[in-house]
Protein backbone atom coordinates (compact mmCIF):
# COMPACT_ATOMS: atom_id res chain seq x y z
CA UNK A 1 0.00 0.00 0.00
CA UNK A 2 1.45 3.71 -1.02
CA UNK A 3 2.30 5.86 1.87
CA UNK A 4 1.52 9.18 2.29
CA UNK A 5 5.63 9.64 2.68
CA UNK A 6 6.19 8.03 -0.82
CA UNK A 7 3.45 10.25 -2.22
CA UNK A 8 4.31 13.49 -0.29
CA UNK A 9 7.90 12.74 0.74
CA UNK A 10 6.95 13.95 3.90
CA UNK A 11 5.82 11.91 7.21
CA UNK A 12 2.60 13.03 9.36
CA UNK A 13 3.84 14.36 12.86
CA UNK A 14 2.04 11.82 15.60
CA UNK A 15 0.80 13.51 18.38
CA UNK A 16 -1.30 12.67 21.33
CA UNK A 17 -2.84 15.84 21.61
CA UNK A 18 -4.39 18.37 18.97
CA UNK A 19 -2.41 21.14 18.24
CA UNK A 20 -3.28 24.46 19.88
CA UNK A 21 -2.98 26.82 16.75
CA UNK A 22 -3.18 24.34 13.64
CA UNK A 23 -2.29 26.08 10.21
CA UNK A 24 -4.97 25.93 7.51
CA UNK A 25 -3.58 22.57 5.47
CA UNK A 26 -1.62 21.28 8.66
CA UNK A 27 -2.47 17.43 8.59
CA UNK A 28 -1.34 15.17 11.82
CA UNK A 29 -2.43 11.94 13.71
CA UNK A 30 -3.75 12.20 16.75
CA UNK A 31 -2.38 9.34 18.79
CA UNK A 32 -5.17 9.55 22.02
CA UNK A 33 -8.56 9.32 20.07
CA UNK A 34 -6.49 7.33 17.11
CA UNK A 35 -7.39 9.31 14.34
CA UNK A 36 -6.05 11.06 11.31
CA UNK A 37 -7.18 15.05 11.07
CA UNK A 38 -6.44 18.08 9.39
CA UNK A 39 -7.38 22.27 9.60
CA UNK A 40 -9.20 23.62 6.96
CA UNK A 41 -11.42 27.18 6.74
CA UNK A 42 -14.86 26.66 6.28
CA UNK A 43 -17.09 29.32 4.43
CA UNK A 44 -20.77 29.27 4.43
CA UNK A 45 -24.41 31.18 4.88
CA UNK A 46 -27.30 30.32 6.78
CA UNK A 47 -30.47 31.74 7.44
CA UNK A 48 -30.76 34.27 10.66
CA UNK A 49 -34.05 36.11 11.95
CA UNK A 50 -36.29 37.78 9.51
CA UNK A 51 -36.63 41.63 9.58
CA UNK A 52 -39.93 43.12 11.27
CA UNK A 53 -40.52 45.25 7.97
CA UNK A 54 -39.79 43.70 4.44
CA UNK A 55 -37.69 46.96 2.81
CA UNK A 56 -35.10 47.91 0.51
CA UNK A 57 -32.45 50.48 -0.03
CA UNK A 58 -31.83 50.59 3.84
CA UNK A 59 -29.28 51.69 6.06
CA UNK A 60 -26.96 48.75 8.05
CA UNK A 61 -24.37 48.95 10.68
CA UNK A 62 -22.57 46.89 13.54
CA UNK A 63 -21.45 42.91 13.72
CA UNK A 64 -23.07 39.53 13.79
CA UNK A 65 -24.36 39.46 16.93
CA UNK A 66 -24.88 42.97 17.16
CA UNK A 67 -26.37 44.97 14.20
CA UNK A 68 -29.03 47.71 13.00
CA UNK A 69 -31.19 48.04 10.03
CA UNK A 70 -32.57 51.68 9.26
CA UNK A 71 -34.71 53.05 6.72
CA UNK A 72 -35.10 51.56 2.96
CA UNK A 73 -38.71 51.59 0.86
CA UNK A 74 -41.23 52.49 0.29
CA UNK A 75 -39.70 55.80 0.03
CA UNK A 76 -42.67 57.31 2.16
CA UNK A 77 -44.44 56.61 5.46
CA UNK A 78 -43.51 54.95 8.63
CA UNK A 79 -41.57 51.90 7.63
CA UNK A 80 -38.80 54.09 5.84
CA UNK A 81 -38.02 55.68 9.31
CA UNK A 82 -38.23 52.25 10.65
CA UNK A 83 -34.89 51.18 12.82
CA UNK A 84 -34.72 47.50 14.22
CA UNK A 85 -31.50 45.83 16.26
CA UNK A 86 -30.15 42.38 15.70
CA UNK A 87 -29.38 40.37 18.50
CA UNK A 88 -27.77 37.23 16.12
CA UNK A 89 -30.79 35.56 16.24
CA UNK A 90 -33.97 37.98 16.19
CA UNK A 91 -34.98 41.34 15.04
CA UNK A 92 -36.43 44.38 17.30
CA UNK A 93 -38.06 47.51 16.24
CA UNK A 94 -36.55 50.81 18.26
CA UNK A 95 -36.67 54.35 17.73
CA UNK A 96 -37.28 55.54 14.11
CA UNK A 97 -35.05 57.73 12.14
CA UNK A 98 -36.28 61.27 12.12
CA UNK A 99 -36.56 61.45 8.41
CA UNK A 100 -38.09 58.48 6.62
CA UNK A 101 -36.13 57.49 3.45
CA UNK A 102 -34.69 55.46 1.69
CA UNK A 103 -30.30 55.60 2.43
CA UNK A 104 -27.19 55.15 2.52
CA UNK A 105 -25.99 53.48 6.15
CA UNK A 106 -22.22 52.96 7.65
CA UNK A 107 -21.03 52.01 11.09
CA UNK A 108 -18.91 49.12 12.68
CA UNK A 109 -21.07 48.87 16.36
CA UNK A 110 -24.55 49.12 16.85
CA UNK A 111 -24.23 51.86 18.82
CA UNK A 112 -22.21 53.93 16.34
CA UNK A 113 -24.22 53.98 13.07
CA UNK A 114 -24.76 56.63 11.00
CA UNK A 115 -26.94 57.24 7.63
CA UNK A 116 -26.93 60.24 5.10
CA UNK A 117 -28.51 61.12 1.85
CA UNK A 118 -30.67 59.43 -0.90
CA UNK A 119 -34.14 60.13 -1.14
CA UNK A 120 -38.11 59.80 -0.23
CA UNK A 121 -39.42 59.94 -3.78
CA UNK A 122 -37.84 59.88 -7.09
CA UNK A 123 -37.62 63.53 -7.51
CA UNK A 124 -36.76 64.77 -3.81
CA UNK A 125 -32.90 64.31 -2.89
CA UNK A 126 -32.38 64.44 0.98
CA UNK A 127 -29.15 66.06 2.01
CA UNK A 128 -29.50 65.13 6.30
CA UNK A 129 -27.38 63.10 8.01
CA UNK A 130 -28.34 61.08 11.26
CA UNK A 131 -26.08 59.42 13.80
CA UNK A 132 -27.39 57.11 15.84
CA UNK A 133 -25.94 55.76 19.90
CA UNK A 134 -28.06 52.65 20.22
CA UNK A 135 -30.97 54.84 21.59
CA UNK A 136 -32.23 57.77 19.18
CA UNK A 137 -31.27 59.32 15.94
CA UNK A 138 -29.58 62.95 16.32
CA UNK A 139 -29.86 65.40 13.03
CA UNK A 140 -26.02 66.65 12.00
CA UNK A 141 -24.83 68.59 9.18
CA UNK A 142 -26.06 68.31 5.19
CA UNK A 143 -23.78 66.48 2.76
CA UNK A 144 -22.93 68.73 0.17
CA UNK A 145 -23.76 66.90 -2.79
CA UNK A 146 -27.01 65.79 -3.34
CA UNK A 147 -27.81 61.96 -4.99
CA UNK A 148 -29.26 58.84 -4.11
CA UNK A 149 -27.30 55.69 -4.43
CA UNK A 150 -24.29 56.82 -2.33
CA UNK A 151 -21.76 54.65 -1.13
CA UNK A 152 -20.14 54.79 2.04
CA UNK A 153 -18.00 52.94 4.55
CA UNK A 154 -16.54 54.18 8.25
CA UNK A 155 -17.95 55.20 11.19
CA UNK A 156 -20.85 57.76 12.83
CA UNK A 157 -17.64 60.18 13.39
CA UNK A 158 -15.39 59.46 10.59
CA UNK A 159 -16.80 57.93 6.99
CA UNK A 160 -16.70 58.52 3.55
CA UNK A 161 -19.23 58.69 1.15
CA UNK A 162 -18.85 58.67 -2.94
CA UNK A 163 -20.93 58.47 -6.08
CA UNK A 164 -24.24 58.39 -6.65
CA UNK A 165 -27.25 58.14 -9.25
CA UNK A 166 -27.78 62.24 -10.71
CA UNK A 167 -25.47 61.25 -14.03
CA UNK A 168 -23.29 58.16 -12.56
CA UNK A 169 -21.27 61.29 -10.58
CA UNK A 170 -17.44 60.94 -8.82
CA UNK A 171 -17.80 63.28 -6.42
CA UNK A 172 -16.69 61.88 -2.77
CA UNK A 173 -16.91 63.40 0.49
CA UNK A 174 -15.02 62.95 3.98
CA UNK A 175 -17.03 63.55 7.21
CA UNK A 176 -15.09 63.76 10.29
CA UNK A 177 -17.82 63.89 12.83
CA UNK A 178 -19.42 67.33 12.60
CA UNK A 179 -18.75 68.27 8.59
CA UNK A 180 -18.91 66.77 5.06
CA UNK A 181 -15.99 67.85 3.05
CA UNK A 182 -15.39 67.68 -0.76
CA UNK A 183 -12.25 65.46 -1.38
CA UNK A 184 -10.71 63.80 -4.55
CA UNK A 185 -13.14 62.19 -6.50
CA UNK A 186 -14.00 58.64 -7.58
CA UNK A 187 -11.44 57.76 -10.59
CA UNK A 188 -14.98 56.39 -12.44
CA UNK A 189 -18.26 57.58 -11.48
CA UNK A 190 -20.72 55.56 -10.68
CA UNK A 191 -23.99 54.58 -8.21
CA UNK A 192 -25.02 51.98 -5.96
CA UNK A 193 -21.17 51.11 -5.27
CA UNK A 194 -20.40 48.86 -2.29
CA UNK A 195 -17.95 49.84 -0.07
CA UNK A 196 -15.80 48.47 2.70
CA UNK A 197 -13.65 50.57 5.50
CA UNK A 198 -13.17 51.31 8.85
CA UNK A 199 -12.70 55.05 8.97
CA UNK A 200 -12.29 58.33 5.91
CA UNK A 201 -8.79 57.35 5.64
CA UNK A 202 -8.56 53.57 4.22
CA UNK A 203 -11.50 51.23 2.26
CA UNK A 204 -12.48 50.63 -0.72
CA UNK A 205 -15.37 51.09 -3.49
CA UNK A 206 -16.19 48.27 -5.45
CA UNK A 207 -18.69 47.41 -8.77
CA UNK A 208 -21.74 49.83 -9.11
CA UNK A 209 -23.87 51.28 -11.93
CA UNK A 210 -21.43 52.58 -14.69
CA UNK A 211 -17.97 50.82 -13.16
CA UNK A 212 -18.72 47.03 -13.65
CA UNK A 213 -15.77 45.23 -11.97
CA UNK A 214 -13.75 47.97 -10.80
CA UNK A 215 -12.89 48.34 -7.05
CA UNK A 216 -11.16 51.36 -6.01
CA UNK A 217 -9.20 51.81 -2.63
CA UNK A 218 -8.97 54.83 -1.14
CA UNK A 219 -5.93 56.26 1.19
CA UNK A 220 -7.34 59.45 2.60
CA UNK A 221 -6.21 61.60 0.09
CA UNK A 222 -6.73 59.88 -3.56
CA UNK A 223 -8.45 56.85 -4.93
CA UNK A 224 -6.55 54.16 -6.76
CA UNK A 225 -7.76 51.38 -9.17
CA UNK A 226 -7.12 47.66 -7.43
CA UNK A 227 -8.05 44.67 -8.68
CA UNK A 228 -11.61 43.82 -10.63
CA UNK A 229 -14.20 41.51 -9.62
CA UNK A 230 -15.23 38.54 -10.82
CA UNK A 231 -17.96 39.76 -12.04
CA UNK A 232 -19.94 43.03 -12.46
CA UNK A 233 -22.31 43.55 -9.72
CA UNK A 234 -24.00 46.53 -8.04
CA UNK A 235 -26.52 48.07 -5.56
CA UNK A 236 -25.30 44.96 -2.75
CA UNK A 237 -23.62 44.59 0.44
CA UNK A 238 -20.48 45.44 1.74
CA UNK A 239 -18.41 44.27 4.71
CA UNK A 240 -15.01 44.38 6.07
CA UNK A 241 -11.77 46.53 5.40
CA UNK A 242 -9.81 47.64 2.64
CA UNK A 243 -7.57 44.16 3.38
CA UNK A 244 -10.40 41.83 4.39
CA UNK A 245 -13.61 42.34 2.30
CA UNK A 246 -17.16 40.84 1.75
CA UNK A 247 -19.72 41.75 -1.23
CA UNK A 248 -22.90 39.81 -1.73
CA UNK A 249 -26.25 40.77 -3.83
CA UNK A 250 -26.42 42.16 -7.32
CA UNK A 251 -29.59 42.86 -9.21
CA UNK A 252 -31.43 39.34 -11.36
CA UNK A 253 -30.67 36.16 -10.13
CA UNK A 254 -27.06 36.86 -8.77
CA UNK A 255 -26.60 34.55 -5.55
CA UNK A 256 -22.75 34.51 -5.66
CA UNK A 257 -20.80 36.56 -3.00
CA UNK A 258 -16.90 37.38 -2.92
CA UNK A 259 -14.34 38.21 -1.12
CA UNK A 260 -11.36 40.59 -1.26
CA UNK A 261 -8.15 40.03 0.45
CA UNK A 262 -6.31 43.44 -0.07
CA UNK A 263 -5.11 42.05 -3.61
CA UNK A 264 -7.33 40.01 -5.68
CA UNK A 265 -11.24 39.00 -5.58
CA UNK A 266 -12.47 35.38 -5.15
CA UNK A 267 -15.55 33.23 -4.97
CA UNK A 268 -17.33 32.55 -1.82
CA UNK A 269 -20.23 30.55 -1.15
CA UNK A 270 -23.72 31.27 -2.61
CA UNK A 271 -26.42 33.10 -0.42
CA UNK A 272 -29.80 31.54 -0.43
CA UNK A 273 -32.21 34.40 -1.75
CA UNK A 274 -31.00 36.66 -4.54
CA UNK A 275 -31.68 40.55 -3.73
CA UNK A 276 -30.16 43.79 -4.21
CA UNK A 277 -30.66 47.26 -2.56
CA UNK A 278 -29.76 45.21 0.41
CA UNK A 279 -28.41 46.06 4.00
CA UNK A 280 -25.24 44.68 5.86
CA UNK A 281 -23.33 44.87 9.07
CA UNK A 282 -20.41 46.75 8.25
CA UNK A 283 -17.49 45.45 11.14
CA UNK A 284 -16.08 41.98 9.42
CA UNK A 285 -15.91 40.42 6.27
CA UNK A 286 -15.93 36.71 7.97
CA UNK A 287 -18.49 37.36 10.21
CA UNK A 288 -21.11 39.56 8.63
CA UNK A 289 -24.57 39.75 7.64
CA UNK A 290 -27.17 41.18 5.45
CA UNK A 291 -30.72 41.68 5.85
CA UNK A 292 -33.41 43.28 3.45
CA UNK A 293 -33.58 44.04 -0.38
CA UNK A 294 -35.33 43.72 -3.28
CA UNK A 295 -36.19 39.57 -4.00
CA UNK A 296 -36.39 38.84 -7.89
CA UNK A 297 -37.78 35.51 -6.70
CA UNK A 298 -40.95 36.85 -4.66
CA UNK A 299 -40.98 39.90 -7.04
CA UNK A 300 -40.83 42.17 -3.85
CA UNK A 301 -39.11 43.42 -1.01
CA UNK A 302 -37.76 40.84 1.81
CA UNK A 303 -37.13 40.06 5.15
CA UNK A 304 -34.52 37.35 5.26
CA UNK A 305 -31.23 37.70 6.92
CA UNK A 306 -28.26 35.40 6.24
CA UNK A 307 -25.25 35.44 8.27
CA UNK A 308 -21.75 34.61 6.74
CA UNK A 309 -19.09 33.24 9.18
CA UNK A 310 -15.61 32.14 7.43
CA UNK A 311 -13.54 30.45 9.73
CA UNK A 312 -11.07 27.64 10.95
CA UNK A 313 -12.22 24.38 11.67
CA UNK A 314 -10.47 21.08 12.59
CA UNK A 315 -11.65 18.27 10.43
CA UNK A 316 -10.97 13.97 11.03
CA UNK A 317 -10.33 12.10 7.74
CA UNK A 318 -11.43 8.73 7.13
CA UNK A 319 -8.46 6.15 6.83
CA UNK A 320 -10.62 3.95 4.31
Amino acid sequence: MTTFKEIRGNLIKSTSTDPANPQEGQIWYNSTSQVLKGEEFLQAWSSGGNLNTARNQLGGAGTQTASVAFGGGPPTGTDSAATEEYDGSSWTTVNPLNTARKLTGVGLLQTAALGFGSYTGPSTQVANTESYDGTTWTNKNNINTLAYGIGGFGTNTSALKFGGDLGQIASTESWDGTNWTSVTSLNTGGSYIMGAGVSNTDGIGCGGYGRTTATEQWNGSSWTNVASMNIARTSGGGSGTSGSALVAGSPGSVVSSELYDGSTWSTAPNIATARNNLGAAKASATSSVIFGGYAPSVGNRTTATEEFTSAPATRTFTTS
